[in-house]
């Protein structure tokens, strides 16, 4: 933070920092007739990509805008900020706002009509969700994950809040076909302790959507640190689960009311679960066969 009492250097804040993101993007449009280059670089970049400000890497961030990762410091500095990861913090309290309240979302619902209309709405929504993820997911992508999945000695499932059913059906689907697996859902904040059971021949699958969990991220980021693969499923490709994996998978829902269905992440992951017992019982086949 800055202090009112001292003399500013040049591109640097004397007064308190915004604390909204409409208030940041005021302050930057008023400054930016004055900031050196490099930092106008940043302050144009931080306007047009609230996503990848909120969610990506210090590193990832200073390489898209091609500077150094010092200067996000200063840049963040000059608007009062202590520091970058101040500033980043007022982007993703912004990402996570951007979502309704459950309150104003069953208001929405009331509006839509009685419940023939909301049926038809989640319905429809399930179905957009569906088609799109077939016509955009990687199947390269896709095969890659099932086979890492196949290959695991375990693996291990990490998600929460919306995310956390997706990864329940996993670990029921991934038991009952032979495959074993292990839930890392934080009880008892233990979820560190189970990670550091994970190793390069296991598997980590990772899921989080907006805004992004940060126990789902962090525990992710603990497992990459420790050399396991990492498969992530997530909705952007700003997500921070995105930098850390060796393979990911995007699952963008479609929302009714703001409410949004888990059909197209529910549908990739019966995909998953099933592949890789296919896999798994082919290379048996062929191991037994030799």
């Amino acid at each position: 933070m800055s202090n009112a009492n001292a003399q500013p250097v040049a591109g640097e804040s004397s007064v308190e920092p915004p604390r909204d993101v409409e208030a940041l993007r005021k302050l930057i449009m008023a400054r930016r007739d004055q900031m050196p280059r490099r930092l106008l670089q940043v302050a144009t970049f931080a306007v047009d990509n609230t996503s990848e400000m909120a969610f990506g890497t210090a590193a990832g961030i200073a390489q898209s805008i091609d500077v150094q990762p010092s200067t996000l410091v200063r840049f963040a500095q000059s608007l009062g900020y202590s520091g970058f990861s101040e500033l980043q913090a007022l982007f993703r309290d912004h990402m996570r706002g951007s979502w309704p309240d459950y309150n104003d979302r069953l208001r929405g619902l009331r509006e839509s009509g009685p419940v023939d209309g909301m049926l038809e709405g989640f319905a429809r929504a399930s179905i957009q969700s569906i088609e799109r993820l077939t016509a955009t997911l990687s199947h390269d992508d896709l095969a890659r994950a099932i086979a890492l999945l196949a290959g695991a000695e375990t693996i291990f499932l990490v998600a929460a809040r919306r995310a956390y059913p997706v990864s329940s059906y996993l670990n029921y689907a991934l038991g009952r076909l032979g495959l074993k697996c292990m839930m890392i859902d934080h009880t008892g904040l233990m979820g560190p302790e189970t990670v550091a059971f994970a190793g390069p021949r296991d598997v980590v699958l990772a899921i989080s959507f907006t805004p992004y969990t940060t126990t789902t991220v962090d525990l992710a980021g603990l497992a990459h640190d420790r050399g396991v693969p990492l498969i992530a499923i997530t909705d952007s490709s700003f997500s921070p689960l995105v930098p850390r994996s060796t393979v990911w998978l995007e699952v963008v829902e479609t929302s009714h009311a703001a409410f949004r269905p888990l059909a197209a992440s529910m549908t990739l992951a019966m995909t998953l679960a099933a592949g890789a017992a296919e896999v798994r019982a082919d290379t048996a086949t062929a191991d037994r066969n030799k």
